[in-house]
């Protein structure tokens, strides 16, 4: 296992003109996170020393051309452009959308190749990203085509972690997305998620319907007693700690989510509205599912403060810090199970050693 300090964080620019560039400027002028991780920003370092110099930040910056040329220690910039770019901040820029892709793209591809270790990914607008060449609602969709697994949206904070059925769909579409086979697999890949990235045993799992009052027996409409409560009792039948479905509106409110490793919601805003009210401000988005490590803050380019020094980015580093752990969850758990029986030999001996 890496130690902590050689862990490898790689950093997506997101919105120039958003405030993505100043937290994570912020995040990393803290120079005890460079005891944690060797931070590498794809990027350009002429414009973060620009940014750096409007919001009057101490941040040394370490320009490279190559990821062979990484420094410990140090916060790296890898110039992925070379050309001058205009940030207006606070404004929506279509160029603007084009350099935020050349970032993630080429993060994404140092991901895919060992060459870091974790992405980290500030935020985007989701509207001037579209291109011919780039036509994903956002970062999770890309992913899940790049990597290996089954990407699922899931934020993070401290102890509550919610996770979608459906995620960016319109709302009158998301009935029709609900089948048995998206229920499995979505709460299949939460349950890994719990095991081998949060050190969760025997996670347990709460299911929000989809109607008011998870239907009312049919009453409002069918979907929860004919699709949801059937595809629950299925897998709690094989073992699954699963429970629901519940009724979502006192469901937050009334702290029922505290009982619980995680809950599922059947549709966006039903999941990110209570979590964002909870958490807002240290919460995080985190891709679940997939053979990689990616997190991201749970805000947006928050375009009418950019460029102002007043960003709070409490996110953004939280996202970092979960990324790291992740990271040795993940690796632990492979060496459990690659070697359950050295692993157990040698906490044997230690408990015979107090």
């Amino acid at each position: 296992m890496k130690k902590a300090e050689n862990i490898i964080v790689g950093i997506s620019i997101g919105d120039l003109n958003g405030i993505g560039s100043e937290v994570i400027l912020k995040t990393f002028d803290d120079t005890r996170m460079l005891e944690l991780c060797t931070p590498v920003i794809f990027a350009n370092v002429k414009i973060l020393s620009f940014v750096k110099r409007n919001l009057n930040c101490e941040a040394q910056l370490h320009g490279i051309d190559h990821l062979n040329q990484l420094v410990k220690g140090k916060i790296n910039v890898l110039n992925v452009w070379k050309e001058n770019v205009d940030i207006n901040f606070g404004q929506n820029g279509e160029n603007i959308g084009k350099y935020a892709i050349k970032s993630f793209v080429a993060a994404t591809k140092a991901l895919k190749e060992n060459l870091i270790d974790v992405l980290v990914t500030a935020p985007i607008n989701k509207y001037n990203i579209q291109s011919d060449d780039f036509k994903f609602p956002g970062h999770t969709d890309y992913l899940d085509q790049e990597l290996e697994g089954n990407a699922l949206m899931f934020m993070v904070q401290d102890n509550l972690r919610v996770g979608l059925l459906t995620d960016h769909i319109p709302v009158n579409d998301v009935a029709t997305h609900l089948t048995e086979k998206l229920i499995i697999q979505k709460i299949d890949t939460i349950n890994k998620s719990l095991i081998q990235d949060f050190s969760i045993n025997k996670p347990k799992i709460a299911v929000l319907g989809l109607n008011p009052h998870a239907g009312d027996n049919g009453v409002i409409g069918k979907e929860d007693d004919e699709i949801i409560k059937p595809t629950i009792k299925k897998l709690f039948d094989k073992g699954f700690l699963v429970f629901g479905p519940y009724s979502a509106d006192g469901f937050f409110g009334s702290g029922q989510y505290e009982k619980f490793d995680a809950v599922i919601a059947s549709y966006h805003d039903q999941g990110l509205i209570p979590f964002k009210t909870i958490s807002f401000g240290s919460g995080i988005n985190y891709t679940a599912g997939l053979n990689k490590i990616r997190t991201s803050p749970d805000h947006g380019t928050a375009y009418e403060i950019a460029g102002k020094g007043v960003a709070d980015n409490s996110s953004f580093k939280e996202a970092v810090y979960l990324a790291i752990d992740v990271y040795h969850s993940r690796n632990q758990y492979l060496q459990i199970s690659q070697k359950p029986l050295k692993v157990n030999e040698k906490q044997l001996l230690t408990k015979k050693g107090e």
